[in-house]
């Protein structure tokens, strides 16, 4: 069977069990800060688990594409060198929230394994929790498994847990005996590849507490996993992952590059470098399709590493070209049809790719060098131990990440100082750490709310339509010097999609609530308080004061003027995305956005710098349209799939439900987008460009103004311009930038003209120098040092003089800015007639002022950092001239 067949009879086996086919999640989370990537099936549901979310549905089923590269999860080293290990792969799963429990999903899944899949029943086992004895009664009563081959573990084993606290429970794994002989049993749960893991079914009917006990939840519910990979791989008879259909594609690929064939073999250097290319292949082209950028930090640097360990490995089959980017085209090609964002994103993902694998190429040759130097350094200390310095320069400086670095001294028998490399890094990542925590402070599962209503823990967003509404506190907790607010109803728009949240006040009589900030957490709004006022008598009142007496009912007032300015500059993120595909190509998508009421940030693919003339193209498109005043058209509770087809473009960092909202400007844009927009962009009135920047390989940024805004910046410009006019002296109808213009060519003439007077001082001192200079067996030896000239301007010096000595060697020095510039030459005739040479004299003096350099026998150049050694210079310089003059 092949492999998309399995998948396919997967999701339908359970479509016809009344279950709903989802979607994949992004591989990106949008809205979980505790993850850098999707690693299982149950991260999109998460919030129903929390009791934060709900569906539209009890019963669902899906393939959710999983990377695990990183963190508690981390498969990265095992990869190809193995035969079931992967840093991408897919979970099938089924689902149900509070609907079926354990005798449905365990029969179901018997009856999927062994009526449909046609796996031999004597080859099966089954796992349950020691003290769960439904879940042995259904295996024994509701399916023919030999009671024999249902076996009892532990917590480590058959207990599932999401963290220290939360929804948790007992589950049911299902794993295959592949020994030639049957002779598995006392494999199960042993970490041997002869007898693995197939499904994992966690039944969640616990919370447990911060105390540690367990607490039955209201609902129970059924999650379930199973690696797609290594169900492929059984069912097609391969004894690895890697030998099923679902690699072969990426194999020939790399062999039609290499001219190197794949056998197969676990230990074969050639294969485990195949393997770890076509894996890390895949999960490049996933992330980078969800949104995600190499970089240096977070997901971005796990990303970069990936790659460069790819390109590592791709040494050992002699390919030292970019080669990961061609792979990207095949796994769009054999995995598009489940997976369509590879197909649309495809062309940016190669672009993206290439540009990382020709970056990193261009300096790992000069990085090698520099590893070999550290190595040679290690043999002749005696060590075998790499210093954390030096695993952080050339993590730093060349790219190599830490675990690249690893792999290749443990080839040379030596290790690396982990703890040295971990301190190095450890305030970067302190940094990012604290930005995190202050984001997403007001998730914090330990905080403790005070309900007013438990369970009613949904709040309503009416703030499409109104920015007024009368609602009902349903919760509030005090948190350092803010208070939090959960109303059923509210008008404020939560920060989501790179939109801000709204401010605002919320009152009810006995005191007045200002909101400075609106975030989300799962169906949750949580209002951000930081000042409560009585209204009697304006006398302000401490969060931790507020206790729960207070009534309930309440009348909540967004900031108009603030949202207003928002919704500008949102809907000019449209305007912006639409102008930008149009000008410079229909590859432009967004990365990334942020929409204040002051301004608006938006990031998007593209590999080049855009030039002044793209910008105020891009920039008078948008106005155009502004002028033009269509109104918008919003249309709520969409399908998915619907609004795709319909030719909307998803925005990066937007987390999409099942049915979206889509934003259209007729003729001009259409997104799938949750924010708030103006009705009719005329009244966005002005769109200004403030600026364009570079935001990583392959990422440009702009931002922009619009609104009142961008006219007071325009009238501050103007006032400005009329500033230097008058102070220019220069008539209305003089063109202020052709005096400045003026004004620029005649201070560097006068600084020509100077430059050209200080030379002439400088010459006719070198001279005077020259003629008194010492002789040498008849060579005139000259060592002059100047003050406060640089580079540039000793070399001229230099080459004055040479031209005006024959017989004779000279080294000029200089310090300028704490810097050392040295100059050496030699003349025709000592060149010819002695054993001189300026690169070795220059390259000999510069070691007296911490620097180096060297050039051509008869004129050589150096620098240094320190002015001190300049005497010390002149001293070496006169004695090796000393010397091999008189040799």
């Amino acid at each position: 069977m092949k492999s998309q067949a399995i998948r396919t009879t997967f999701l339908e086996f359970f479509e016809a069990k009344e279950h709903k086919i989802v979607r994949s999640a992004p591989v990106i989370p949008a809205e979980d800060p505790t993850l850098l990537f999707t690693n299982a099936g149950m991260n999109q549901f998460k919030d129903v688990f929390l009791d934060k979310g709900s569906r539209p549905y009890s019963r669902a089923v899906d393939t959710q594409k999983c990377i695990r590269a990183s963190g508690k999860h981390n498969d990265l080293e095992d990869v190809g060198r193995d035969t079931y290990h992967h840093t991408f792969f897919e979970m099938l799963g089924n689902w149900s929230f509070g609907d079926y429990y354990k005798k449905e999903a365990i029969s179901w899944a018997w009856e999927l394994m062994t009526d449909v899949w046609k796996l031999p029943r004597e080859r099966l086992y089954a796992t349950v929790y020691h003290d769960d004895e439904e879940s042995l009664q259904i295996w024994k009563e509701a399916t023919d498994i030999p009671h024999d081959h249902i076996m009892k573990f532990g917590d480590k084993d058959n207990f599932w847990e999401m963290g220290e606290t939360g929804p948790c429970g007992p589950c049911s794994e299902i794993h295959i005996d592949l020994t030639p002989d049957m002779s598995g049993a006392s494999l199960v749960n042993a970490g041997d590849h002869r007898v693995i893991e197939l499904w994992n079914l966690v039944f969640i009917q616990y919370d447990r507490q911060l105390d540690g006990s367990l607490q039955p939840l209201p609902k129970k519910h059924v999650d379930t996993g199973m690696g797609f990979e290594r169900i492929t791989a059984v069912l097609q008879g391969k004894n690895s992952n890697y030998d099923t259909d679902i690699f072969k594609p990426l194999f020939d690929a790399i062999t039609e590059m290499t001219g190197i064939s794949y056998r197969a073999s676990l230990d074969g250097e050639h294969d485990i470098a195949m393997r770890v290319i076509a894996d890390h292949a895949r999960t490049l082209a996933f992330a980078i399709a969800d949104g995600a950028m190499p970089g240096n930090e977070g997901r971005g640097y796990v990303l970069r590493r990936i790659l460069r360990r790819a390109l590592r490995y791709a040494r050992k089959l002699d390919c030292r070209k970019p080669m990961l980017y061609k792979l990207i085209g095949v796994i769009s090609e054999t995995m598009g049809d489940v997976f369509p964002e590879l197909r649309k994103q495809c062309g940016t993902v190669q672009k993206i790719v290439r540009s990382e694998e020709e970056s990193f190429l261009a300096t790992l040759d000069r990085g090698m060098e520099i590893y070999g130097d550290i190595m040679a350094a290690m043999k002749t200390a005696g060590t075998t131990v790499m210093s954390g310095e030096d695993t952080f320069r050339l993590y730093d400086t060349y790219g190599f990440p830490v675990d690249l670095t690893r792999l290749m001294a443990e080839e040379e028998g030596c290790t690396i100082d982990e703890a040295g490399f971990d301190a190095c890094m450890q305030e970067q990542k302190s940094r990012a750490r604290e930005d995190r925590r202050q984001k997403h402070q007001v998730t914090e599962a330990e905080v403790a709310w005070h309900w007013f209503e438990k369970g009613a823990s949904h709040s309503r967003f009416c703030g499409y339509d109104q920015l007024e509404a009368d609602a009902r506190i349903l919760a509030f907790r005090p948190a350092a010097e803010e208070l939090l607010l959960i109303l059923d109803t509210t008008p404020f728009y939560a920060e989501s999609g790179g939109q801000v949240g709204d401010q605002g006040v919320i009152e009810n009589g006995e005191y007045r609530f200002h909101v400075t900030d609106t975030r989300k957490d799962g169906d949750m709004i949580i209002h951000i308080v930081d000042s409560i006022v009585n209204p009697t008598d304006n006398t302000c009142i401490d969060p931790a004061d507020i206790a729960s007496g207070f009534s309930q009912q309440v009348h909540a007032s967004v900031d108009r003027e603030r949202r207003f300015d928002t919704e500008r500059n949102h809907t000019a993120t449209h305007l912006l995305h639409a102008a930008l595909r149009k000008v410079l190509g229909e590859h432009v998508q967004q990365k990334g956005s942020m929409v204040t009421p002051e301004r608006l940030r938006f990031d998007f693919s593209h590999f080049e710098k855009v030039s002044e003339k793209e910008l105020a193209e891009v920039e008078a498109m948008v106005n155009r349209e502004i002028r033009e005043a269509h109104n918008l058209e919003k249309k709520a509770d969409i399908p998915f799939e619907e609004a795709v087809d319909m030719g909307a473009l998803a925005f990066f960092g937007d987390k999409y439900a099942d049915r979206v909202r889509v934003v259209e400007v007729p003729g001009i844009s259409i997104e799938l987008c949750g924010g708030t927009h103006v009705d009719n962009i005329g009244r966005i009135g002005l769109f200004k460009i403030t600026g364009e920047s570079s935001v990583a390989s392959g990422i440009r940024r702009i931002e922009a103004m619009t609104g009142k805004a961008a006219e007071e910046l325009l009238w501050n410009e103007f006032q400005e311009l009329q500033q230097v006019r008058q102070l220019l002296k220069a008539r209305s109808d003089e063109g202020v930038a052709v005096k400045v213009q003026e004004l620029l060519e005649e201070k560097k003439s006068l600084a020509k003209e100077m430059q050209d007077m200080q030379l002439s001082v400088l010459l006719q001192q070198a001279l005077q120098q020259l003629e008194t200079a010492e002789e040498i067996n008849g060579c005139k030896v000259l060592a002059m040092t100047f003050s406060d000239i640089d580079a540039g301007e000793l070399r001229n010096l230099g080459q004055y003089i040479q031209d005006r000595m024959d017989d004779g060697v000279a080294l000029l020095a200089s310090s300028a800015g704490g810097k050392v510039a040295l100059v050496s030459c030699v003349g025709q005739k000592a060149l010819a007639t002695r054993s001189l040479n300026a690169g070795a004299l220059v390259k000999s003096a510069a070691r007296a002022v911490q620097g180096g350099g060297g050039g051509k026998p008869a004129f050589a150049t150096a620098g240094g950092k320190n002015p001190e050694g300049i005497p010390q210079a002149l001293d070496i310089f006169r004695e090796e001239v000393t010397a091999a003059i008189a040799g």
